[in-house]
This record gives structure tokens, sequence and C-alpha cells, in this order.
């Protein structure tokens, strides 16, 4: 027999880093950027130079300055026949990695064989500043260009600025690092930290009324006419009007998901279905969206008819008929009550309108340090060997941020502390690790790669509290799920009104209109769809772009798709959230049945004294649900939500389920294996058919107590009904309810095993089951 395999660890572990938070100190840093560990760097800000002497025959040169520090080395790029270059790029030294005492800056001339010295200046360490926002940067000055023996040479000057910093300096983001040494200069910009703001949202809610005097082409029929309406990738099209006239009448609504600035029109087309597959243009309306009127409650504005052009060909061209024109009645506007859902509402981490009048004053901040990453998994292969280039992409509300590349590293440490703006306390902050596929031109296939990802929800952390802890990153594959490697973060979650927040709570969810005018869950769930293409299409515009597969693993691009795993698990939480009520009416039969007679007496006190003063029902479970809340404080979670792998049955999840998770959509499987799946998908739905005609088959005996379907039973029922009516109207309702609480205690021996009469009554009363195919 093979030995199991080793469990691999999946807790959260709680970390003690060296950071600010919580300890007493007076350094300006550490009260700034308290979340992350101090990390000292020397910058070097190369800017210009000047007069330069010539090196080839023509007297001109072609510089570049490049920076070395012991074994570590940055270059700038040259310039073609330049004697007054301006570069002005910083270099950052690590200075844990530093093992030299000088700092040595040269100017360069860029040749084919051997590039020449123009000339360097060189810095001790230890005569090195240091400088610490918020004072203001360092500012550069002119050095004389020295040769090698020490002597200043007779023309050409370099202006630098050199210092002692931090990663608080606003130099940082903008460096370039010596950790990433072998990254060329036209890749330098990939592995830069970056903030991104997600652009903003609107729905656009187009209502089609009517259309008048329409041309059809064949004049001996009316026309089957619908309306067509297309934006940019989006298109949706009203149903065929019931008036078949050529004044067609059709009130629906279509809504659309559009990003601004608005770039594409709202184009639409009044169509005529002419055959099966045919349809015939009767007129074209091109709306601008930047005219299109704004909306910020539920009321209508106002309706404008829209005259449709109609093209007509003639002579082998297109030309437009001005003969006469057709007009269409639309109300069109820019829905700005609603939040456009971008993420599931189930981790939202915004809820706020898309109409800014509308917004809520924020209720505080959410400080977060990304420390390091630990015990990272190799993502592809460089030169034989594995390596990772990995980075950090957390998202909150329209906020992205970027850590900066740690190229080739197991451990990187980025140490970068980001805050939010917060509005409210029940959304989710996202945090992502990926590898940087972009760092060596596209080694790994030129895509970034998903490490791992972690979720917070701000409700379940205290206020004003520090959390640092170790995440593990879990990835699900097709070979099972993987532990890649544990992301250490710092989450400060700080309220800056208790009142405010504690008001948050009695808030409806979602902004007012989508209560007052909801939009349908198909509705939803396309127009999601729409937004995170739009948002994922924007942020891959940017400069660095933020990839698409990047985006979409964020935004959870595929949580709608069909997974075996997820409906087992979700089958599961059901049965986790119903374990109380069968634990209650569990132990109702053990009190019932005087398993512990002690007990059962007790209960039956109980039970006279509530019967006696029913007045004290109410205050008595009250009372009990908040002697069960301050019970369970002392076992209250420490620790912040994180991805449970049991609780995703990703740990015990069969191989062809995976291989069928991440199958793509329509499948690219074999005929084989999709019968298989097809057959297995078919089982489960006979178990779901026969459990959902169960509960109907219930209901239909309910429904036949007095429907005289049987009319025996119909009539013992109502002479009962009439009986319990006359016996109720003379007995006082709590002898009623004392002589029934006490027959359902009734002691053992007093019982049968056989079913009660009740039962036996209802399970006999007709259902529709028979009359079913």
């Amino acid at each position: 027999m093979q030995k199991p395999p080793q469990a691999v660890d999946f807790a959260l572990k709680e970390t003690s880093p060296n950071i600010g938070a919580g300890a007493v100190t007076t350094d300006k840093l550490a009260c700034t950027y308290d979340l992350v560990e101090q990390m000292q760097y020397l910058y070097v800000r190369v800017v210009k130079a000047r007069d330069l002497p010539g090196k080839d025959v023509t007297g001109s040169c072609d510089p570049y300055v490049e920076v070395k520090l012991g074994n570590y080395k940055g270059m700038t790029k040259h310039f073609e026949k330049k004697t007054n270059p301006v570069w002005d790029e910083v270099f950052a030294f690590s200075k844990e990695r530093i093992q030299a005492s000088v700092l040595e800056v040269s100017v360069k001339d860029k040749d084919v064989v051997l590039d020449d010295l123009i000339g360097r200046v060189l810095f001790e360490l230890n005569d090195i500043p240091k400088r610490v926002p918020p004072d203001s940067p360092l500012a550069p000055q002119w050095y004389r260009l020295e040769d090698r023996k020490g002597f200043k040479i007779k023309a050409g000057e370099l202006m630098l600025a050199v210092w002692m910093g931090t990663q608080a300096d606003e130099a940082f983001p903008y460096a370039w690092h010596s950790d990433a040494a072998a990254v060329g200069p036209d890749r330098v910009a990939h592995i830069r930290s970056k903030v991104y703001l997600s652009p903003k949202l609107w729905y656009v809610r187009v209502n089609v009324i009517e259309a008048q005097d329409l041309v059809p082409g064949d004049n001996r029929r009316f026309p089957e006419a619908f309306v067509k309406v297309t934006l940019g990738n989006q298109a949706l099209r009203t149903r065929i009007s019931q008036s078949r006239s050529i004044h067609p009448m059709w009130n629906e609504d279509l809504i659309f998901v559009v990003a601004e600035p608005f770039e594409e029109p709202l184009i639409l087309t009044v169509e005529d279905r002419v055959g099966p597959n045919k349809d015939e243009i009767l007129g074209k309306c091109v709306i601008p969206i930047q005219f299109v009127q704004r909306r910020l409650d539920h009321k209508p504005v106002n309706t404008r008819w829209y005259n449709l052009e109609k093209h007509v060909v003639g002579d082998g061209e297109q030309k437009k008929e001005i003969k006469f024109a057709s007009r269409i009645h639309l109300r069109v506007c820019l829905d700005g009550g609603y939040h456009v859902l971008d993420e599931s509402t189930h981790y939202s981490s915004d809820l706020r309108p898309t109409a800014k009048q509308l917004w809520r004053p924020s209720i505080g901040i959410l400080e977060m340090g990304i420390l390091s990453a630990v015990g990272l998994m190799p993502m592809k292969t460089k030169d034989g060997r594995g390596t990772t280039d990995a980075y950090c992409v957390a998202k909150y509300g329209q906020k992205w941020i970027r850590t900066r590349t740690i190229v080739d590293s197991f451990t990187p440490k980025w140490n970068e502390q980001y805050i939010w703006e917060v509005f409210d306390p029940c959304t989710v902050i996202t945090i992502g690790v990926f590898d940087n596929g972009h760092v060596h031109g596209g080694v790994g296939g030129g895509k970034d790669s998903r490490i791992g990802k972690v979720r917070i929800r701000l409700s379940t952390l205290e206020s004003d509290r520090v959390y640092t802890h170790s995440y593990p990153l879990i990835v699900l594959q097709q070979s099972g799920v993987k532990k890649t490697g544990e992301v250490q973060l710092a989450v400060r979650f700080t309220c800056s009104s208790l009142i405010n927040m504690l008001h948050m709570y009695s808030h409806p969810l979602l902004p007012k209109m989508h209560y007052i005018h909801p939009l349908s869950v198909i509705q939803l769930d396309s127009l999601r769809h729409h937004a995170m293409q739009i948002v994922s299409m924007r942020l891959n515009r940017a400069e660095p772009p933020l990839r698409k597969e990047v985006v979409e693993y964020m935004l959870d691009v595929d949580s709608h798709m069909w997974s075996m795993r997820r409906s087992k698990a979700n089958f599961f939480r059901i049965m986790g959230v119903l374990r109380g009520l069968i634990d209650v009416g569990k132990w109702f039969d053990q009190i019932c049945n005087w398993k512990n007679p002690l007990t059962t007496i007790l209960i039956h006190i109980v039970f006279v004294i509530l019967v006696l003063y029913p007045e004290l029902i109410l205050p008595t479970i009250f009372l009990y649900l908040f002697l069960i809340g301050i019970w369970n404080y002392r076992w209250r979670p420490k620790h912040p939500p994180h991805m449970d792998t049991r609780l995703s049955h990703a740990d015990a999840a069969h191989p062809d389920e995976l291989d069928e998770e991440f199958d793509t959509f329509p499948t690219s499987k074999p005929s084989d294996i999709v019968r298989m799946r097809y057959d297995r998908l078919r089982s489960i739905g006979g178990r779901v058919q026969t459990v959902v005609g169960d509960l109907a088959t219930q209901g239909e005996r309910f429904q036949s107590l007095l429907s005289w379907r049987d009319p025996r039973a119909t009539t013992l029922f109502v002479i009962f009904c009439l009986i319990a009516a006359v016996v109720l109207y003379v007995t006082p309702f709590q002898v009623v309810a004392l002589l029934i609480g006490i027959y359902m205690l009734r002691h053992p021996r007093f019982r049968h095993k056989l079913p009660s009469v009740p039962l036996n009554f209802f399970r006999r009363l007709p259902a529709r089951s028979d009359c079913m195919l």
C-alpha cells in the first residue's frame, strides 16, 4: 500500500513583521507608512549633462550614463550625436544588497566595439545625505567630470542628485531597481508599481415606444417590425410589434453598459422580418451618448421623436431617400441611480450609484501593506531553470493598485502601502498575486500567470486593529488544488464615525433604483459580463497595461460557469445552514422519547409556564438568543476569513470533474467524454427531478383537502373543521395548547410505532402525480 500524500497546510498564519503600527516610535516614516517594513534605498537621479567633449572624428558623441555600485550596474538610454543630453532617470539600489563603499557614475560614448569613457563622478557612501518625506526633493547639482586618474576634464558636467531614502520616496515607483538589472530599458515600464482607476460605468436605458410612417419594401403587406439597438459590441432587439401596421408600437426597455469617456454612438435600426432569416432595414438612427439626458432618480425623462434615415439602392450605389422621413419615438437616458455591477454581488468592493451626487460620505479608510511572499512556485522556465517574476494587484472600489515586479525571486519583498476610502463596510477587497510574463519579452507565453488570490471582507475586521497574517495562495488546476505560496499582508480598517457605520446596516445594500425599477437576473448577468469586458479593455489600454487575464481573474469572470465541484459545495453549504434545524428536531425527538427524563420534566415545566403566561414567549426567545450571542463571544473568530479548500470541495474533487470545470465553452472534448458527462448530468437531474416532484406532491395533497377530488376525504376534513371550530370556540386557547403540548411530550409507553392518524389521513390524499405522462 502506498503512503498517503502529506497534507498541504492551507491554514491562515498570524505573523509578526517589523512594522511601525502599534509601536512607540518617533520615526516620521514609521508614523506615515506603518504597515510595511522600512526598506532603505540609495537613489541616484541622473538629470542631464552639458558641454560633453566629442569622442569621434566628427567632434560629437553618443552619450549615456552608467551607474555602478559593486556588482550592480544600471544604464540610461543613449542619444545619437548630442553633447547636451537630458535623461531625467532615477536608479534605486537596495541598501541590504550594497557590498561596496563607492558609487561610480560614468558618462560613456556609445561605440560599435568598445564604449569610451567621457568622464565620471565618484561618491563615498558615508557622505551621501539622508532624506525622509515630507521633506522636499533633493535639488540636483552640477558635477565636473573626472577621468580615470581623478583629474577634472576640460569640459563636461553632469547634473545629479544622490540621497538615501526609503520606499516612501516619491521617486520609488519610477526608479530602475537594482534587483531588476536583467530587465532591458524597453521593459522597465512593465515592472513598475502603478495605480489604475476603473472607468466610470453607466447604464443606458432605451425605451422604444413606437414608430410612425414606416415605408416597407413591399406595399402589399404590413411590416413585421422590430427595433435593433447596437452600442459598441452590445446588440439588443425588441419583440416584433403586435400591431401589424406602418405605425407599430413596442414600449420595451433595452439596457446597455457604457463607460466614460463615451466613444461609440447608439445606433437604432427599424427592421422588417420579410422571411425566415431575412430582415429588411426600414430606417436608421444614430444618437451620440454624450448628448443623452442623465437621470438620477425614478422620474421618467422626456420622450423625443427621432427621424429615421432610409437607405435605398439605386444605380449600383447607396443614396439617402429624402422624399419622406419615418420617425421613431424614444425615451433615452443615462441611469445614474444604479450601481453598475462588474463584480459578483456576493463579494463586491463597491456598491455606490454611478452619479456622484448620490454618494453618501465615507465612513472610514482601509489601509493595506503588501509586505512579501514566501514559498512561491516556479511559474516559467528561463535558461533551463524555473523562475518567477511576482507582483501583486489589489482591487477595491474603482481603484486598482499594482506593486512593482520583483524579478527572479521566490521570496519577493514589496513593502508597499496603499489606502482606500470606504463607503460601505459590507464590501470585499481582492488581492491577487501574478507572475509577470512580459519582463523578458514574453517568456512564458506572453501572459501573466495567476499565482493565487485572497479576499478580505471589511465587515469581519475590527476597527483600528492591525491584522498581520500570511495568507495561503491557492489555485485550482486540472490536476487538483495546489498551494503556490503565501502572501503576507498587513490590514487596518479605520472607522471615522461609529454611528454612521452602524447606520449603514439599516440601508439597502444596493442603491434604491435597484428596488424601485429592478433589473432581472438575466439582465444583470448579461450587463455584468459586458461591464467586465469594458473594464478589462480600458485597463489593458493603460501604460503599462493591466492585462486582460489579470482583470478577468480579479473579477471572477467565469464564476457563472457550471461546475460539479461548486454545485456539491453549495449543496453542503445548504445542509450546513439546515443543520441547526435538524439538530433542533433531533433534540425535540429526544425530549418526546424521554431520553433524558430530567430535561423532559424541565421542558414540561417551561412549557406550562409559557402557556399560562403567553406574554413571556417573545421575551424568552429574545433573551435566549441574547444569551447565546454572549456565550459565543468567547469563540468569536480572531482572524479574517480566507479561501477554504474544504468548504469549496477542492481537496476532494474528482479529476474528471476538474477537467470538466476547466473545459472551454462550447466544449472541446471528444464525443465519448461529452456523452459520459451528459449521462452523469442526466442522472443528477433525475434525482433533482424526483425531489422536486415529491415537494409538488405534498403541496397538491394540501390543495386536495378542500378541492373534492377525493369526496370522502374532503367530507371527513370538512366535518372535522366544523367540530374543531365549535370545540375551539367553547374551550379556552390555553387549555387547547396545554393539551396539545402534553400529548406531543407524552411518555414512550403511551406511544405507538405506527404513524399517527393525521399523518395516515394526509398520505392517503390524492395528488396530480398520477396524471403525469
